[in-house]
């Protein structure tokens, strides 16, 4: 007999395969290379960067089978886009939309539109960009909710998205506050936080209809689920190398992955953790790839 898959799978079921892309490497470099990941979660070896080479962007799916990277900064912000084919090819730059910032985060919504969504500008901002289904970045929708930066974002219920903790910037530090988005890419109110309130954390889709946050701070191993209704769970004990700075995507249509990040002893990481579509997150799998923090990760094909 075979197994009832979640109706949310059909949207989902296309997102096979993942890849990491952009970072720093030490303090002061700052690279465009890319890692793809199989549908069986296997990270591959490093890719020559494409476009301009920054660290703290976000990236997020569109149009079903495909990626985007967005945002970031060189040492200065940089709104730029570099579109990611249904084959994981990164192309060049595309003319950045909306306000030059980094530390957003990004997910999809609408079955294949994505949305960036807050970050700093030189100053925290609460901001968003739609993703169209071809990739379009539209310009600034005002913001809703606390202004933050290096929060993390995934998608839920199988056409809808989540923003989730982050820095409240000067005065205010980390939160764990979180902003549903609907599927027309309306984001909501603040829902008042659950969990450890941190920053540079990542998160990615799992299980077709649910979300996981993870890591964060200079160094925790702690996640939260996200069930199909956007309700986040507390704290679940952390597996794996403590650390921030990471990012996450979804791989094998059902299931992610965490990768990367810095902290727990004050070195760059190259580790992965798989997260089965259970939510269930595993020990630390030996780095494929330049050791380095403060990229962004999505799923494509």
């Amino acid at each position: 007999m075979f197994p009832i898959i979640p109706a949310a799978s059909a949207a989902d079921s296309s997102n096979q395969e993942g890849i990491f892309g952009y970072a720093t490497t030490d303090w002061s470099s700052v690279t465009g290379v890319t890692n793809l990941v199989s549908d069986a979660g296997v990270v591959a070896t490093d890719v020559t960067g494409v476009g301009t080479a920054r660290q703290m962007p976000a990236a997020c799916e569109y149009g079903g089978d495909k990626g985007i990277f967005g945002y970031g900064t060189t040492g200065s912000v940089t709104a730029v886009t570099n579109l990611v084919s249904n084959a994981g090819v990164v192309a060049t730059d595309t003319t950045g939309v909306g306000s030059a910032r980094y530390g957003p985060a990004a997910c999809k919504y609408g079955a294949d539109k994505g949305i960036f969504g807050y970050g700093n500008t030189g100053s925290y901002v609460s901001m968003t960009n739609l993703v169209s289904n071809a990739g379009v970045v539209a310009t600034d929708t005002t913001g809703v909710g606390q202004t933050r930066a290096l929060l993390a974002a995934c998608e839920y219920g199988g056409d809808k998205g989540i923003f989730g903790y982050g820095s409240g910037g000067p005065g205010i530090s980390s939160v764990s506050m979180t902003n549903l988005v609907t599927n027309a890419g309306v984001v909501g109110t603040d829902v008042t936080g659950v969990g450890t309130v941190r920053q540079k954390l990542a998160a990615c889709g799992y299980g077709y209809d649910k979300g996981i946050f993870g890591y964060g701070n200079d160094g925790v191993s702690m996640t939260n689920l996200v069930s199909n209704a956007g309700v986040v769970a507390t704290d679940t004990t952390g597996v794996g190398q403590a650390r921030g700075y990471l990012a996450a995507t979804q791989y094998g249509g059902d299931k992610g992955i965490f990768g990367y990040g810095h902290g727990g002893g004050g070195a760059a990481h190259s580790m992965t953790n798989l997260v089965s579509n259970a939510g269930v997150v595993s020990t630390d799998v030996t780095g494929v790839g330049t050791a380095r923090w403060n990229l962004a990760a999505c799923s494509f094909n």
